[in-house]
């Protein structure tokens, strides 16, 4: 199916206005998960009073996506196709940029359908040498896009890689959601072997199981992000926007919906040793990425933790705060095990369930 862009000024107008209308909802509305954590405080460090390591000298620097970051840290994709999503996403990446994160973006679908829009993507003048991650829905692989569309956004967006996103609950709740998921597997699979750069997966909140995992890792995906529940529940966001009263109801009832983050992570990486592993959704500060890294996490991306100092209600100097102190404390909590690099940290034996067992 070739993708047709014959409506695509209205695509683009409604797109966008969703996009407003999300960040709107995510700084004003309780759109967190009920009755369900990213399950981070099931673990727990072992404390070693002898590290025999100095602070100054704990290294967090990791290499990602072919480059060196500063921090195993990304910010999540989040937003694009408004001037507000564009203020955020500069201020995001110039901040990026300066503490060595990589950087991922919201869903490019509005700069495809409408290219006027696609300065809310463009952050590459800001962020020269981290990696930029581009995002386009997989669901739109089976209404029309494909390879073309893919690449399309990795040059507008000057991107290192693409990362496409699982989003079924959300577009089932959505008010104009598109639901048909079928068949995605193998387009997924066409575009990982015909684009020239890294293709990702990511869920937006509930979670990548090891055999979905195992499944995307056969068809060629370079990294998976898991993307767990316990953060931002988008059936919770997108009851805000609805008036389908059963669709809003609905949404209660699937509040607690999803694999935890933390159960994601260790399932994933105990399935696929190998493979490059993204943990987000819903960590709020540096001794969960710490944890995150431990059970398996090649890197930690924070998305709505961020978005209130993001916006332009916020301020640059508070944004690079949060982002220092993030790392302060994923390095402290590796000072507090004896680990003086990430590698050290992802094989420590010092993280303990709640059962006291080891990893």
């Amino acid at each position: 199916m070739a993708y047709s862009s014959r409506n695509a000024p209205d695509e683009a107008a409604q797109t966008a206005k969703r996009k407003g209308e999300h960040i709107r909802i995510c700084l004003q509305e309780e759109v967190a998960g009920v009755g369900i954590t990213p399950g981070f405080e099931r673990y727990r460090f072992r404390h070693n009073a002898l590290p025999e390591l100095r602070f100054d000298s704990i290294s967090l620097e990791t290499d990602f996506l072919g480059k060196r970051l500063k921090a195993p840290l990304l910010v999540s994709s989040m937003t694009g196709g408004t001037d507000e999503a564009s203020a955020i996403n500069v201020r995001l990446a110039k901040t990026a940029e300066a503490r060595g994160w990589a950087i991922g973006l919201g869903s490019m679908r509005a700069a495809i359908e409408n290219e006027a829009l696609a300065d809310s993507f463009r952050v590459r003048h800001v962020a020269p040498t981290v990696p930029v991650i581009a995002n386009l829905g997989a669901v739109q692989l089976g209404l029309g896009y494909g390879t073309e569309q893919c690449r399309r956004a990795v040059e507008l967006a000057e991107a290192d890689a693409l990362v496409l996103h699982l989003n079924g609950m959300q577009e089932l709740f959505q008010p104009e959601g598109d639901t048909d998921f079928s068949g995605l597997l193998h387009r997924i699979n066409e575009v990982c072997r015909q684009l020239d750069v890294p293709v990702g997966v990511k869920e937006v909140g509930w979670g990548i199981d090891a055999a979905t995992a195992a499944r995307l890792h056969d068809a060629g995906v370079a990294f998976i992000d898991v993307a767990g529940a316990g953060g931002t529940s988008w059936s919770q966001v997108e009851k805000f926007r609805s008036s389908d009263r059963m669709r809003r109801a609905a949404a209660e009832a699937f509040a607690d919906w999803g694999i935890p983050t933390a159960e994601c992570i260790r399932d994933v990486r105990q399935r696929l040793p190998e493979a490059v592993v993204i943990a987000s959704g819903g960590l709020g500060n540096g001794v969960e990425a710490a944890k995150a890294i431990a059970l398996g996490a090649n890197a930690v991306g924070f998305g709505r933790a961020l978005l209130s100092q993001a916006a332009p209600a916020g301020g640059e100097e508070a944004l690079s705060s949060q982002f220092e102190q993030i790392e302060f404390e994923l390095r402290a909590a590796m000072f507090g095990i004896g680990a003086a690099t990430i590698a050290e940290l992802a094989a420590t034996d010092r993280l303990w369930d709640e059962s006291g067992a080891t990893r």
